[in-house]
C-alpha cells in the first residue's frame, strides 16, 4: 500500500507545481510549458508522474498537447473549460451577448488600469495588422487569418486578448477564454461568421487603441460595444444573417462609428 500512496502523493505535488505556475501567469496562456525531461528534473519526479499530471490538467482544459510540438497552456484555471462545456449547451446568440459584455468591461477597465507595457503591446499588435491591411495583404480568404490572430485568446499577440489582459482581471481572462473557445468552434463549423471587413476592423481597433491610450472609459466602452456587435454574427438559417443590434445602430447614430470619421 505504501507505493501507491507515494505515487499518488508525487502526482499531487506535481499537479500543484504545474498549476501554480499556470495560475500565476509564469507560464502564460498560449505558451509552451517546459519539455518532459525539464519537468522531471525541475520537480524531481519520474516520467510517468509528469505524464499523469499533464494528462490531468489537459482533462481540465488547462493544457493541450500538440504532437511533435509540445504542450501548450490553454487556460489559467479549470474555469474556462467548465464554462466552455456549459456554454456549448446554450443558444449561440446568448453566447455572443455574453462575449460582448465581457469585452465591453475589458475595454473600459483597460482604459483605467492598462500599464505602459500593455499599451505598447496593443500598439504593436495593431500596427502589425494595420500594415498588412494597408498593403492589401488581406483579401476575403486571408481575413479569416487576421481575425483569428485578433480574436484567438490563446495567441499572445491577439489584439482582443491584450485588451482583456490590460483590464488586470485574471478572472475576466478565464471567462473570456471559455467563451471564445465556444465561438471559435461555431466559426469553424460555419454557424458563426466574421461580419466585418478588414478596413472596418482596422478602424475599430484604431479607435479602441486611442481610447485606451487616452484613458477614455466612455469611448473605450462604446467603441467596443459597436465593434463586438459587428465583429461576429450568426447565420440564422445558414443563408440569412442576423442584422446589427439596435444598440449598434444607436451607437452609429451617436457618432461612435470610426468609419464616419467622428
Amino acid at each position: 500500500m505504501a507505493s501507491p500512496q507515494l505515487g499518488s502523493h508525487k502526482v499531487r505535488d506535481t499537479l500543484a507545481f504545474l498549476r501554480a505556475r499556470i495560475s500565476s501567469g509564469e507560464w502564460p496562456i498560449g505558451e509552451l510549458i517546459p519539455k518532459e525531461p525539464e519537468l522531471m528534473e525541475l520537480i524531481g519526479v519520474g516520467r510517468s508522474t509528469v505524464r499523469e499530471a499533464v494528462r490531468s490538467l489537459a482533462t481540465l482544459g488547462m493544457l493541450q498537447a500538440v504532437p511533435g510540438v509540445g504542450t501548450f497552456v490553454r487556460a489559467r484555471t479549470p474555469v474556462s473549460s467548465i464554462l466552455t462545456e456549459f456554454l456549448q449547451e446554450q443558444d449561440l446568440e446568448e453566447v455572443l451577448i455574453y462575449r460582448r459584455s465581457l469585452e465591453i468591461e475589458a475595454a473600459q477597465t483597460a482604459a483605467i488600469k492598462r500599464t505602459d507595457e500593455q499599451l505598447e503591446a496593443l500598439r504593436q499588435s495593431y500596427k502589425q495588422n494595420h500594415t498588412h491591411i494597408l498593403n492589401g495583404e488581406y483579401g476575403a480568404a486571408e481575413l479569416g487569418d487576421t481575425h483569428e490572430r485578433c480574436n484567438d485568446i490563446t495567441r499572445p499577440d491577439s489584439f482582443h486578448r491584450l485588451i482583456v489582459e490590460a483590464s488586470g482581471s485574471k478572472l475576466l481572462l478565464d471567462l473570456y477564454t471559455g467563451v471564445m473557445a465556444v465561438l471559435g468552434r461555431a466559426v469553424d463549423s460555419g454557424v458563426a461568421f466574421l461580419g466585418i471587413t478588414p478596413e472596418t476592423m482596422d478602424l475599430d481597433h484604431g479607435a479602441l487603441l486611442r481610447a485606451i491610450e487616452d484613458r477614455d472609459v466612455r469611448d473605450a466602452a462604446h467603441t467596443m460595444a459597436l465593434h463586438a456587435d459587428r465583429d461576429l454574427g450568426l447565420h440564422t438559417d445558414m443563408l440569412s444573417l442576423l442584422p446589427h443590434t439596435e444598440r449598434a445602430e444607436s451607437l452609429i447614430g451617436a457618432g461612435y462609428d470610426p468609419q464616419t470619421g467622428s
